[in-house]
């Protein structure tokens, strides 16, 4: 397989600075990077082993795109949230843009990179020139992974891409909560109803 080729990287940045007409206590930022590759199964027809492009792309992008969005966000310790997202082009399968993004050797570098140790939530899916990039995302530490203030999107589109041959990977972070967020969070409700998060009683509610 030839070298991945990397045709641009985008980057999108919003700071929200007011919501339901009131002034934010801090602005949030929520930003993205986006890399717009060549498909390295474009034209091969069914690959049954993708596990030696996963492993040579996951690498590159990670490199690409982890230092510039910490960049954005001022440091590991401007994210509090954070996820991830692919797109393959029409010519393409959606595992293909699936295995570019849930492995290790990428997921991992964006945690080292923001501090992080929880789940990266994601999308994947199959779509066409300057379809809508939405990354989901929940907050980067696994002990707060029920806050629901982190509960965030982030979406942008990239004009010219994906064609057909190519894949779009992105990354997104935030750098807190939403702005006055108050519906509380899933560890509030499990001690108000006293079950766990599958509705099962807790031995020793308090």
């Amino acid at each position: 397989m030839s070298d991945i080729f990397i045709r641009k990287v985008v980057d999108y940045v919003e700071d929200t600075i007011a919501e339901g007409g009131r002034l934010a206590a801090k602005p949030l930022r929520m930003a993205a990077c986006a890399a717009v590759i060549r498909n390295p199964w474009a034209e091969q027809g069914f690959v049954e082993d993708l596990q030696p492009g996963i492993h040579q792309a996951a690498r590159v992008l990670g490199d690409a795109l982890v230092p510039r969005l910490v960049a954005l966000m001022g440091g590991p310790e401007g994210i509090e949230a954070y996820g991830k997202a692919a797109v393959t082009g029409s010519g393409g399968e959606i595992e293909h843009a699936a295995g570019l993004i849930h492995t290790l050797h990428f997921g991992n570098a964006f945690r080292a990179g923001a501090q992080g140790d929880s789940f990266l939530p994601f999308t994947n899916k199959r779509a066409g020139v300057g379809t809508a990039i939405t990354i989901p995302m929940t907050n980067k530490s696994e002990g707060r992974k029920g806050s629901r203030a982190h509960f965030l999107t982030v979406e942008f589109h990239v004009p010219d891409a994906p064609a057909a041959d190519e894949i779009v990977v992105a990354i997104g972070a935030a750098s807190g909560g939403r702005p006055h967020h108050r519906i509380g969070d899933r560890f509030l409700d499990m001690k108000m109803m006293g079950v766990d998060q599958a509705g099962r009683p807790l031995q020793n509610p308090s």
